[in-house]
């Protein structure tokens, strides 16, 4: 089991209708693309050619941030306010697409960049599946 799910788990009140596992499953790939877009910024840094991924280094640390407030904010439950969490996961989603299309573009060339992009898509679509869920 999971720290994220071991949390939900020990929650002491409702989630208000939450689905569990979705917000287990978006926590857990908000944090892990928090760190393969950090990762992949610093990889892009150690780069020959870093000059060419000055966007992508750029869009992996935007999302990283963005990933990482996500993941924390969702992990808060105490005062639940859905109008923020559903902000919050549009702008992850909006970030993680982003980063994923810049990442791709450099796949080919980079492993870095291919995994980054593959991280991205899939926390993109951990997003969405929560926010369906949050009607």
């Amino acid at each position: 089991m999971t720290v994220a799910a071991q949390m939900l788990e020990t929650y002491p009140k409702d989630l208000g209708g939450i689905d569990r596992e979705k917000l287990r499953t978006c926590i857990e790939a908000c944090v892990e693309c928090a760190q393969a877009c950090t990762a992949c910024a610093d990889a892009c840094l150690s780069e020959e050619l870093v000059a060419d991924l000055r966007k992508c280094i750029r869009t992996c640390a935007d999302c990283a941030d963005v990933c990482d407030t996500t993941g924390r904010v969702l992990s808060r439950h105490t005062g639940y306010d859905a109008d923020l969490t559903r902000a919050v996961l549009e702008a992850c989603v909006a970030a993680c697409k982003a980063c994923g299309d810049e990442c791709e573009q450099h796949a080919q060339m980079h492993e870095h960049c291919r995994v980054c992009a593959e991280v991205c898509r899939r926390c993109e679509q951990a997003c969405r599946d929560l926010l369906a869920g949050l009607g």
